[in-house]
């Protein structure tokens, strides 16, 4: 009995310690900014990590990128591809569910290509999908297809882009599911490379199209919007969380805002361009800035509780949400800046507000 009791402590703790958690004080420098002085922060914390060659990629997917039935994780089609078996060795792949490579989320080319390091590399924009899906999808955008040309076996989309983003080239539309995912690594790139990204702006046609030309904010107003938006509407999976961890394992370094979802509204979430995503009719909080109480009040969306989160995440108040104008009591918090983040089965939205 003493022996199997062993046993499954030492399993539980393989277990536990196999991919890392959050360091104790990982964020600790972060504490208390916001806007370009967070991202900075942030850059610190994460640009220096351990640079995989790019033959180490296929090993890491099976690590980074693996469902429970061991096939790959390819958020581009519904293929159940096999690891090793249909990994892209130069032929084929001209029909989906015939091979996977490694997809650029941000594609090469917009930094230089593969003479660049880390970025050529660096797992977090890093992916396994379908061969013939990734040649679709080539080197456009991310953005919202209005008129579909192609379409994948999950519903992935290659078109002329909806105008009302304020962009009118042909983008590739990810599926719902994953629009978070490739959101929040848009904004690792944004931040890990905030000493480079200002240069990559003049690269091509895509770069010239959503990237700004400096560090901060990084990416044009439309498409800091855009990214902001699918941070919402697709919040971090458990799928997101085990990656990150895989990642970290590997690299040294974790995506942020994965970690702390807070972060994307703390540093982009000032600028004019994105203040349209917290005037959308669904969560209204006032008065802000506040002190002593704030009501929240729920407007055509499904509500269950509310929770105010530091900048660096940590949960300071939760409470219940029944409808209606509900009054929050936030006389005992300290000045400065919270995020309070409306949540039901089927809804998630993150307010910034200010305690003065």
């Amino acid at each position: 009995m003493i022996k199997k009791t062993i046993s499954i402590a030492l399993f539980l703790i393989f277990s536990i310690t196999t991919f890392s958690q959050i360091p104790n004080g990982y964020y600790s420098a972060a504490e208390g900014k916001t806007g370009a002085t967070l991202k900075t922060a942030l850059f610190n914390i994460i640009k220096t990590h351990t640079v995989r060659t790019y033959s180490n990629l296929w090993t890491d997917f099976q690590t980074t990128d693996k469902r429970d039935d061991g096939k790959v994780w390819d958020m581009y089609s519904s293929c159940r591809l096999i690891f090793v078996t249909n990994q892209d060795n130069g032929s084929g792949g001209t029909s989906e569910c015939e091979k996977y490579n490694r997809e650029h989320s941000f594609p090469n080319n917009w930094f230089n290509g593969d003479q660049a390091s880390p970025m050529y590399t660096d797992l977090f924009h890093l992916y396994p999908t379908d061969k013939k899906v990734n040649n679709t999808r080539s080197n456009y955008v991310y953005g919202v297809v209005l008129t579909p040309s192609y379409t994948s076996s999950n519903g992935c989309k290659l078109g002329s882009s909806d105008p009302t983003t304020g962009f009118s080239g042909t983008v590739f539309e990810p599926i719902n599911e994953y629009k978070g995912d490739f959101a929040r690594s848009y904004l690792y790139m944004a931040t890990c490379y905030e000493d480079r990204i200002a240069g990559w702006a003049s690269y091509t046609t895509e770069t010239q199209a959503i990237l700004a030309g400096n560090s901060f904010p990084a990416y044009k107003a439309w498409y800091v919007t855009l990214l902001l938006s699918w941070c919402q509407q697709d919040p971090v999976s458990q799928k997101e969380i085990d990656r990150n961890n895989a990642v970290y394992s590997i690299q040294g370094n974790r995506n942020p805002f994965i970690d702390q979802p807070e972060y994307a509204q703390a540093i982009w979430g000032t600028n004019t361009a994105v203040d349209k995503i917290n005037s959308l009719p669904l969560v209204s909080i006032y008065p802000n800035p506040s002190k002593g109480e704030i009501c929240v009040e729920a407007l055509n969306v499904k509500v269950d509780i509310l929770t105010i989160v530091s900048v660096t995440g940590n949960t300071i108040i939760q409470t219940t949400y029944n409808g209606g104008k509900k009054i929050v009591d936030i006389s005992k918090l300290n000045p400065g800046v919270y995020f309070v983040i409306a949540s039901g089965k089927a809804f998630k939205n993150t307010t910034k507000i200010v305690v003065y």
